[in-house]
């Protein structure tokens, strides 16, 4: 099977040998242009729907009503099909026809399409310059001199923004948000991914219409917030949704971190929300969104328990506090059960590390077993490099780790519940009770036999 791009090219082929124009477009433009790998390609055409299917049969008309088609990588797999409407199946290429849009009364979709031939039109209603630009990879690929040059087609600027490291709205960038609120965050997750700056009628329009995000879904919002979070420059993207107004449209919980003040016995990075930007500085380029998300969250319960106290500002109750609010957070961005039960527990447990070498061992082998315990770990080193510095604790559980074998952090159990039922207990609440105590004890190396258990049980728990 073809690699992506060789698809993506084959596909430019065939709609030119049926005499149709067609280009790469879009990010992937941008990504060859700066040498980056494209995480996928779109394809450009004058060619109409349902040409494009005519000429590959194989096909998924994802948003046909807007000219878009889905070509699959191998259309002889087991469907080809994407998993959700839209979605792409890996290397899929979508391939659209030059269009121009008119009227965006939701926000998000034209009220009418209107296909075209010029692709200087379709390149109009594109958001970003650097986004705009058309590539023909028939060039690109030949030995021609300057191919690379020649292959591009720009009508926006696009080439000259991305050698300033500018994000610029194609035309009036309040009539590119107007059209579609979420390109306001796609402009910070932009400029943060890239490390460029935003330009100064683009950054005004977004500082004016931000209000406006709160029209896009929770859904949406949420995946451009985890892209920010897991693309490796999130403490940027934090700081341009600041910057822009979004945050406290976004993310209000995370905006009231800022001024809030912390002990500088064990902060003396500043408040809150510079100690949260600090955390976000050390998140690696493919990060898990639920280790990401646990970070960004892990103190969102200090600004509603803050208090100065006569030895020092306290926060009391702020890990309980945050669990709750994570969750709601966690609701209103409608993350998955799985990712919201690992993101709280990440909020709920980041403060238990100051007890780990204190911790009987029942305790710290229970708390070293907890699902991804990876996550809690690192949450924990960067939360230390954040304030304090100190690894004690950090050290402590890696140590923990590689000594304790697993059967010895997760045992076989001794007895289970068949087995009280046959020593003539009555199965109910009070089996929870007996055989946690007898796992304690398993794990702490006081029982190590199923005779020894019955007869703790018997011994503790009479029937």
């Amino acid at each position: 099977m073809p690699n992506a791009k060789q698809h993506a090219a084959e596909i430019v082929r065939a709609l030119r040998e049926r005499g149709h124009q067609a280009f790469f477009a879009g990010g992937c433009v941008r990504d060859l242009l700066l040498g980056r790998d494209p995480a996928d390609y779109d394809v450009a055409t004058d060619a109409t729907p349902q040409q494009v299917m005519q000429i590959f049969p194989q096909t998924f008309a994802v948003g046909e009503q807007f000219g878009v088609v889905l070509v699959p990588a191998d259309p002889s797999g087991p469907t080809g099909i994407p998993a959700r409407q839209g979605e792409r199946s890996k290397g899929a290429v979508e391939v659209a026809t030059f269009r121009s849009d008119v009227g965006y009364s939701d926000g998000r979709h034209p009220d009418e399409v209107r296909f075209t031939k010029d692709p200087r039109e379709d390149v109009q209603r594109r958001d970003f310059t650097i986004n705009g630009m058309l590539l023909d990879p028939l060039i690109l690929d030949s030995s021609a001199p300057d191919s690379t040059a020649n292959a591009i087609l720009d009508f926006v600027g696009g080439r000259e923004d991305l050698k300033a490291g500018i994000v610029r709205a194609i035309g009036d960038p309040e009539r590119r948000f107007a059209e579609d609120k979420l390109r306001m965050l796609r402009a910070v997750r932009f400029a943060a991914r890239f490390d460029y700056q935003i330009d100064p009628a683009t950054l005004a329009a977004i500082q004016k219409l931000a209000p406006q995000i709160r029209q896009v879904s929770c859904e949406r919002v949420r995946e451009e917030l985890t892209k920010m979070l897991t693309e490796g420059q999130a403490r940027r993207a934090f700081e341009l949704l600041d910057t822009t107004g979004l945050l406290p449209e976004v993310l209000p919980e995370i905006a009231n971190m800022k001024g809030v003040e912390q002990p500088p016995e064990y902060h003396p990075e500043g408040d809150v929300f510079v100690h949260t930007l600090l955390l976000l500085e050390k998140l690696p380029a493919g990060v898990s969104k639920t280790l990401a998300w646990g970070a960004l969250l892990h103190d969102v319960g200090k600004p509603p328990t803050f208090r100065i106290a006569p030895d020092r500002i306290r926060f009391d109750g702020h890990v309980e506090v945050g669990v709750k609010m994570a969750a709601e957070i966690c609701r209103r961005l409608r993350f998955s059960n799985h990712e919201t039960d690992q993101i709280l527990a990440l909020v709920d447990n980041h403060m238990r590390f100051a007890d780990v070498q204190r911790m009987k061992q029942s305790t710290l082998k229970k708390f070293l077993r907890l699902p991804a315990f990876e996550e809690h770990l690192e949450l924990h080193r960067i939360d230390c490099l954040s304030s304090h510095g100190q690894l004690d604790a950090y050290e402590y559980s890696q140590e923990q780790l590689r000594s304790l074998p697993p059967e010895a952090i997760r045992p076989t159990p001794l007895i289970t519940g068949r087995d009280l039922i046959e020593a003539g207990y009555e199965p109910g609440p009070r089996f929870k009770e007996i055989l946690s105590a007898i796992e304690d004890a398993q794990l702490e190396g006081r029982l190590t036999s199923r005779e020894a258990a019955m007869e703790f049980v018997r011994r503790e728990f009479p029937a």
